[in-house]
């Protein structure tokens, strides 16, 4: 193993749920990009997070939960934060973090309106780069708010491109981060300037204490302090210990001016006091813009700006070099200590070593163009980490030294869930836009993540299920704008993908997991199935607004009885079931657990098959609305939601057969020749082999429903894109669906783009455009489909193409299309990325890969949030997966059974 690799490795193992990491996870990429607008800093009566803290506040008002940045980098309890201000000399404020509009201010909800890039990273975070593009012109903040405002749902948005803001040119800033120990980070930021003339731009790399003192009585802060000799600042923390963050001379050997205030509120500007902090959390921006008296002239403080001022010709670059590390002999040399040649080798070093690791990730064969994609989809991934820390019960009830919350807000989200308390290192889908955990987000991102870092990834997928995040009655909570919505329940596949790529060996943790889950699919099975019929009314389980309704919210009396909520469940079932399997044969006492789960499944398959969400007419699975008076109707559009029920089969093998025919009941029906013919099993394509070498297909959906959905799905004109499977029919855009009822209608169209609906907050799309995780899903199993089938069953792929292929061809080119919204095109556009022009011709931008959200379901253009890594960046699983370089759940029982 490298370096790095063995890092890693010694990360070690889950001990009373507690991640043993090592010292080298001490610091790193911990810190939001927007804490502003979160629910967690929301204390209004009305609940409207957006207004109770925007943007606006942000450089002037303290957090109460956590802190936002640029380039942010954190110890692991985010005690004291590093980042990167910015000034232009043009600007109103600082640039001290991402800016974006609130979901109210954008014409399709909530949106970053910057560009950056998280351009490498490993899993110790012993090596980080991060790139951000920033104007030299004056940031057209005003003119983005109105501009959006002033556009419909119908309207494309109005991006900073759009604004002509860069064509005065920009200043390209890429920030280093290298340990070279676990508590001795050098620090690099260069600055290039790529305008047409010499220009000024000052930087600010600041550090600063979360502020954990304004909340408790008799709480001391600690202090950061000027030291004698050169730029150097004094950090005394109980936590941290006795550290020094030392600056070098700038450009020309001139020395930085270092700022110190406080990180506490500036009561006058945002609350109108009549008494404020003298140095007051904006203090450095006041200072340095119109030259105000804000900052400390005694150099001390719990925020310290180092501010260099520098003049750069055109098509140069400036760089800067700073170290945070334990403190040092106060009679040493500093500067000579801190920026010798070791601080060179460090850098040098750790690039090397990120270079061998993602040497060894990257398959034989793989193109330089998709190395660097999964590189960079991997580095994303990483960065996306972030301390996480909401206690419900303390914001709902207030801090003792504040005055108590409004009593509504215990009538309105979260209050039942006063146990939950976080505080630790989580995977986000997006530091920006969703700087909270999505449990069902997460499962995808520690699929990404097992290929780096099992260890972290096993603990994520355990932490969302402990008790101080698990709802009592077996819950996992969904995300922070509502813990108590339905999310898809994935965590058991992705427990038993993560099991299979770290090698099919943590049987601790599979039983650590599984003992929640089982408290979690009772939960399901309890609350979420109306009437016990077995099928699903389960929400909107993350589609958003694929449905004419909202799915969580319908007219009273009606229940939407849901094709991808039972389809989930019975997926659901089928991996609790694999996962007691492997149990078993590791010695666990785990029979009576597979039979509970398998006749889970019969029941759902039956219920899937019998109550009529299957249209034969239509080929294909559709919702079905019960109404009021007892009659029921098929909501009969072409989405996803018809599809997911493929997912829920598996392959049974000729000695498991065997075991199962004397396990249970109900699904022994399935399988015993005395009850039911095998050759009826045969002549429907489920069971296939000679005896005593048969398997079994055991599936929701039988062989000729299968061929039927595919025939749509591997269309063209419906669900086949250039770049994957679209959430909803094409069919559509010419053929939308109206749903007429008293007192209302609803209709679905094809829209591969942003949504033209408010629902959900207007800011996910599931009516046409590619979404990852689905693709992801649909071909783990169409790979399923084929070991069951073989070679020699082949289908028209793509349909009407006369061009026939096996179902393990087709989720190969359907993961290459996937694969080829991030690739080069002749032009040098990037599809994710066709819709800008400065991508081909400059490289600051051609080399960054944006990770969207989501992709226009014709085009391939990037949506949604602009840095929705955890669940995109799973692409990278899926170029090695491509190169055959990954565990596979096909294999995993017999591993474990050897």
């Amino acid at each position: 193993m490298g370096a790095e690799q063995e890092r890693v490795a010694g990360f070690g193992r889950l001990e009373n749920g507690l991640r043993q990491a090592g010292p080298w996870s001490l610091w790193g990429p911990y810190v939001s990009e927007r804490q502003w607008g979160t629910v967690r800093e929301d204390y209004s009566a009305d609940g409207d997070a957006w207004a109770s803290f925007p943007h606006d506040q942000a450089r002037s008002r303290a957090y109460r939960w956590g802190e936002d940045g640029l380039a942010g980098f954190c110890d692991v309890e985010q005690r004291l934060c590093l980042g990167l201000a910015l000034w232009n000399g043009r600007d109103p404020i600082l640039k001290e973090r991402i800016f974006g509009l609130s979901g109210p201010e954008g014409n399709h909800g909530e949106d970053a309106k910057e560009h950056w890039w998280y351009l490498d990273a490993v899993p110790s975070h012993a090596w980080n780069r991060w790139r951000y593009l920033y104007p030299r012109a004056e940031f057209p903040y005003g003119d983005l708010v109105r501009e959006n405002a002033a556009r419909d749902r119908t309207q494309p948005e109005y991006e900073l491109l759009d604004t002509g803001v860069f064509d005065a040119g920009y200043w390209a800033v890429e920030v280093d981060y290298a340990k070279a120990d676990p508590t001795d980070i050098v620090w690099v930021v260069r600055a290039t300037n790529a305008g047409p003339d010499r220009d000024t731009l000052h930087l600010l790399p600041s550090a600063w204490y979360r502020n954990t003192w304004s909340w408790d009585a008799d709480t001391d802060a600690p202090k950061l302090r000027r030291a004698a000799g050169g730029a150097r600042v004094e950090i005394d923390h109980p936590y941290l210990g006795a550290l020094e963050l030392v600056a070098d001379v700038g450009p020309g050997g001139t020395a930085p001016t270092l700022l110190f205030c406080e990180n506490e509120t500036n009561t006058a500007r945002v609350f109108g006091a009549d008494v404020s902090p003298a140095f007051p959390k904006d203090g450095i921006n006041d200072h340095v813009l119109h030259g105000a008296p804000t900052v400390n002239p005694a150099g001390t403080g719990t925020k310290v700006a180092v501010w260099y001022r520098v003049e750069v010709d055109a098509g140069a670059t400036v760089e800067l070099r700073l170290r945070l590390r334990p403190r040092t002999d106060a009679d040493a040399d500093t500067e000579t200590d801190a920026f010798g040649p070791d601080f060179a080798d460090v850098l040098t070093r750790r690039r090397g070593e990120a270079d061998e690791l993602y040497a060894e990730l990257t398959p034989q064969g793989t193109s330089p163009a998709e190395a660097d994609v999964l590189r960079q989809a991997f580095a994303s991934t990483l960065w996306s980490k972030q301390f996480y820390a909401f206690d419900v019960r303390r914001w709902l009830d207030g801090d003792p030294v504040g005055p108590p919350p409004p009593a509504a807000r215990r009538e309105r989200r979260n209050a039942a869930w006063a146990h939950f308390d976080a505080f630790d290192i989580m995977s986000m889908p997006d530091k920006w836009e969703y700087p909270w955990f999505a449990s069902w987000d997460l499962a995808f991102h520690c699929v990404t993540l097992a290929h780096l870092d099992p260890a972290f990834a096993k603990y994520q997928l355990v932490l969302v299920c402990r008790e101080w995040f698990q709802h009592p009655n077996g819950a996992i909570p969904a995300y922070e704008w509502d813990f108590s919505d339905v999310n898809p329940p994935v965590q058991a596949w992705a427990a038993l993908e993560v099991f299979a790529i770290d090698g099919a060996r943590d049987v601790d943790f599979l039983e650590r997991i599984f003992a929640k889950l089982l408290v979690n699919f009772t939960w399901w099975v309890n609350r979420e199935d109306f009437d016990g019929s077995n099928l699903f009314e389960g929400g909107f389980l993350g589609l958003d607004n694929i449905g004419p309704l909202d799915r969580s919210h319908l007219p009273e009396g009606e229940q939407l009885e849901q094709s991808d909520a039972t389809g989930w469940m019975a997926s659901y079932a089928l991996a609790m079931a694999a996962i007691a399997s492997v149990l078993g044969r590791a010695g666990r006492p785990t029979t009576d657990l597979v039979v509970k789960f398998l006749e889970h499944f019969a029941a759902l398959r039956d219920a899937m098959n019998g109550l009529g969400v299957w249209s034969e007419e239509h080929g294909f699975y559709f919702d079905q609305l019960r109404l009021p008076d007892g009659s029921t109707r098929p909501v009969e559009v072409y989405s996803m939601v018809g599809v997911i029920p493929l997912l829920a089969s598996v392959v049974v093998e000729s000695d498991q057969l065997h075991r199962a025919r004397v396990l249970g009941k109900q699904f022994a029906a399935l399988l015993d020749p005395e009850r039911i013919d095998p050759d009826s099993l045969r002549r429907r394509g489920m069971l296939l082999g000679e005896p005593g070498s048969e398997r079994l297909l055991l599936g929701v959906v039988g062989i000729d429903q299968l061929l039927r959905v595919l025939e749509r799905l591997f269309d063209e004109s419906e669900f086949l894109s250039p770049y994957g499977l679209r959430s909803l029919s094409a069919r559509h855009r010419d053929a939308p669906y109206r749903l007429q009822l008293d007192g209302h209608a609803a209709m679905v169209d094809y829209e591969p783009g942003e949504s033209t609906t408010a629902m959900f907050g207007g800011n996910s799309n599931w009516r046409g455009p590619v979404w990852f995780p689905l693709n992801y899903l649909i071909c783990e199993a169409l790979d399923r489909l084929h070991h069951f089938l073989g070679d020699e069953v082949r289908v028209e792929y793509p349909t009407g193409s006369d061009v026939m292929r096996t179902l393990a061809e087709a989720a190969d080119d359907i993961r290459g299309r996937l694969v080829a919204l991030f690739l080069p095109g002749p032009d040098g556009r990037r599809p994710c990325d066709a819709g800008v022009d400065r991508m081909p011709a400059d490289p600051a931008w051609r080399e960054g890969i944006t990770f969207s959200e989501y992709f226009h379901g014709d085009t391939g253009v990037g949506l949604g949030a602009s840095h929705q890594t955890g669940w995109t960046g799973i692409v990278a699983d899926v170029i090695r997966r491509r190169g055959h370089q990954s565990g596979s759940l096909a294999e995993l029982i017999d591993r474990v059974g050897r």
